[in-house]
């Protein structure tokens, strides 16, 4: 166990500390807690869509890898101006992406591991590759070679996605509907490469295909990371580059959507540009409050907390739960630990809706205190 400032990064000096940053990655954790441990109905936007289209869940995830590729550049450019060699940090690069990965097979079957049926692909899963592939770009790659990363990577999942025949079905939108469900090429390519490991049964919504485009979100995090550097001292700037960002990113989502629907559980290009171009907006009014203004300052400091252990945080919520889900309080083995707490506590609510989030709530309460526990010891556990 060691200390460091910011998950998924080494320690930054504390010129380069962002408060807006560690809140806004704060918040996208406990959003992200919040949204998985409902129990029974929810209300619309604490689910994810059911195919194209989008609700604010589908935001938080595009959101922390985002944030990932500034943490990038606020870790690291640093280290490089210090004449620290590109070989040693692309090793330490690599080692952080595998234990992530590692950490990302072994949370999800717990407490119970079937060889057979073992989950490959993941949240912590993608994590780790597009974590890995943006840190390699930004060590070996210019600005210019970056951008065109970004614009190659979308226009060709684009084109894959659209004009490449499906083994077996046909070509999209002509032989079959455009991103069908089941026979679209990247869940064809999940079920060839790793059919019975798959969340989905047939699919998986961070399978091996759909990754590629999500690697922009954290290229896209380098870049603004990159402005943050070049235009600390000039905040109005830097808001204003943000903001017109942000929209022009929204925007071609939009138009981009009328032949390539944003959808996230394929990733779509769309989709990309959808979530770059909001994470752009939150970052910019975190920023312009926290950093230039100092407005809410307290106010936010629940978030500051989550932020500075994210990935242990959201890693003790996925463990917690599903141990409760395998602990049972009667002698059958039916009622488990977390059905037990959810009727005692919460199930006389009405409506259900309101129940599941209260129930979401009081968890994401659980987490957050174990992550202030380690907070009010200064353990900031770099994974």
């Amino acid at each position: 166990m060691s200390q460091t400032q910011t998950a998924l990064s080494p320690s930054t000096a504390p010129a380069q500390r962002l408060l807006s940053l560690d809140v806004f990655r704060g918040l996208t954790v406990a959003f992200m807690i919040l949204v998985n441990n409902g129990h029974g109905p929810s209300y619309r936007p604490l689910l994810h869509a059911e195919w194209n289209g989008w609700t604010p869940t589908d935001l938080v995830f595009p959101s922390f890898l985002f944030i990932v590729g500034v943490s990038i550049v606020l870790s690291t450019a640093s280290r490089i101006e210090r004449g620290e060699s590109r070989t040693k940090l692309l090793g330490h690069a690599f080692r952080r992406a595998v234990v992530i990965f590692v950490l990302g097979l072994l949370i999800f079957p717990f407490p119970h591991y079937h060889l057979a049926t073992w989950r490959i692909p993941g949240v912590l899963q993608r994590i780790a590759l597009c974590y890995f592939a943006a840190a390699v770009l930004y060590l070996y790659a210019g600005k210019r070679a970056r951008w065109a990363w970004m614009a190659g990577l979308l226009i060709c999942y684009w084109v894959v996605m659209r004009f490449v025949p499906v083994p077996g079905f046909g070509v999209p939108g002509v032989d079959i509907p455009l991103l069908h469900q089941n026979n679209n090429l990247a869940a064809w390519l999940d079920r060839k490469l790793m059919m019975g490991h798959l969340y989905e049964g047939v699919r998986d919504p961070e399978g091996l295909l759909s990754t590629l485009p999500a690697i922009v979100n954290p290229l896209a995090g380098i870049m603004v990371g990159e402005w943050i550097r070049e235009l600390r001292g000039e905040p109005s700037r830097l808001l204003k580059r943000l903001s017109v960002g942000g929209m022009l990113c929204i925007i071609s989502a939009e138009f981009w959507n009328l032949i390539f629907p944003i959808n996230k559980k394929l990733w779509t290009s769309s989709y990309v540009l959808l979530t770059v171009g909001i994470a752009m907006l939150v970052l910019a009014a975190c920023y312009c409050l926290l950093d230039v203004k100092r407005i809410g300052t307290r106010a936010a400091w629940p978030a500051l907390v989550f932020g500075t252990n994210a990935i242990v945080a959201y890693a003790f919520s996925e463990l917690l739960v599903l141990g409760c889900y395998n602990i049972f309080v009667d002698s059958e083995g039916k009622l488990s630990v977390t059905e037990w707490w959810y009727r005692t506590m919460f199930g006389w609510i009405r409506p259900p809706q309101v129940a599941s989030l209260c129930y979401a709530i009081a968890y994401t309460a659980m987490c957050w205190l174990f992550t202030y526990a380690l907070y009010r010891k200064r353990i900031f556990i770099k994974v």
